[in-house]
């Protein structure tokens, strides 16, 4: 079974207020980029994914008249992909839904969220993730209270003729200074968006945690937009978000793993990147590692995990082909990121 996250840049600019894809020589919201181009680039990247499953970032909008559901069947219609039928967790109001999209003759698949409601006050012990989470991160004896914009989506996958697992689609806070005028704004924002992004990484955290105890098969994938040793502002909390729901220096049985987030760690390892994005400052571009699939323990070992990021440059098979290389600049500023595991009953 093949699982894949994908953080697809404005892919809700690619569909009118029907849910229809506007396929035409319009710009989308990707620079120098038409909606058509992006469309067709998109359709050929998620057909050569050719996954069971993909987590969906940055998935189409739920409004008023819209649907992130009905837009991600008719794009799977349009291009006739296996993955057809699409499932939303709750939905938000950043245009930015967290959406899966999956062959449904390999698993079927539902919403199934863990955690109480809490008040407005905000609870301590992992919350719906619709809900508010209180910690005190800064040990002022003054709990903040930390809510998603961006819910996590958590699904209960039955895969064909195999065991159930749970997945857990991630959109964390990003850390970018937006909007700041000057150096002092730029820290001050900076330092306050990675304190939201950890206590959204303890919260998942802790959701992990219960997942393990109860024996659950878990995937934890999506963009956390933070890595170890992704910027300076990481020693001040001693731990990235990353590491944090990972859960670095815990028992092995207690612990996820992601093959790049450890490559990351290692400071002999090449560094992997899931993102690239242009700098308007210097010109040049800046490659991150973003976007990861992490899996738990006794998975892991029943299932051999084999990873891959389809990045244009840094793997082979999509850099030899200049026109599946060209779809995945074209389609968005991430790339995909897949885990294949064989799957097969517990024992």
């Amino acid at each position: 079974m093949r699982i894949a996250t994908y953080n697809v840049e404005w892919f809700a600019s690619l569909f009118d207020q029907n849910n229809l894809l506007i396929n035409d020589d319009s710009w989308s919201g990707r620079y120098d980029v038409t909606k058509a181009r992006q469309i067709a680039a998109l359709g050929e990247v998620f057909q050569r994914l050719d996954a069971d499953g993909i987590m969906v970032i940055e998935a189409p909008n739920t409004g008023n008249t819209q649907s992130t559901t009905v837009a991600l069947e008719n794009f799977a219609a349009h291009f006739n992909l296996r993955q057809n039928k699409a499932i939303i967790g709750f939905a938000n109001d950043t245009q930015q839904e967290i959406a899966f999209l999956y062959d449904p003759q390999k698993m079927q698949v539902v919403h199934d969220p863990h955690g109480e409601e809490s008040s407005a006050a905000g609870s301590d012990m992992a919350p719906r993730f619709d809900s508010v989470f209180k910690i005190d991160l800064d040990v002022d004896s003054h709990p903040d209270t930390v809510t998603f914009s961006k819910p996590p989506l958590e699904l209960l996958v039955s895969p064909e003729g195999a065991p159930p697992l749970r997945l857990i689609g991630v959109h964390a806070k990003s850390k970018a200074p937006h909007g700041a005028r000057n150096h002092q704004q730029e820290v001050r924002i900076s330092i306050a968006n990675r304190r939201k992004q950890l206590a959204q990484c303890i919260w998942l955290r802790q959701r992990v945690e219960y997942h393990l105890a109860a024996g659950d098969d878990l995937l934890v994938l999506g963009d956390f937009n933070d890595g170890p040793g992704l910027d300076e502002y990481e020693r001040l909390f001693g731990q990235s978000g990353v590491e944090v729901v990972l859960g670095v220096n815990k028992p092995s049985d207690q612990t996820l793993f992601d093959p790049h987030a450890l490559a990351k760690l290692s400071p002999r390892s090449p560094a992997p990147t899931t993102a690239r994005f242009f700098n308007h400052v210097t010109k040049t571009y800046l490659n991150a590692l973003l976007d990861y699939i992490m899996v738990s323990p006794d998975l892991r070992r029943r299932t051999a995990p084999r990873w891959k990021i389809w990045h244009p440059f840094d793997t082979p098979e999509c850099f030899r082909d200049r026109a599946f290389c060209d779809a995945l600049l074209t389609a968005s500023d991430h790339f995909p990121v897949t885990v294949d595991l064989d799957i097969a009953a517990k024992g």
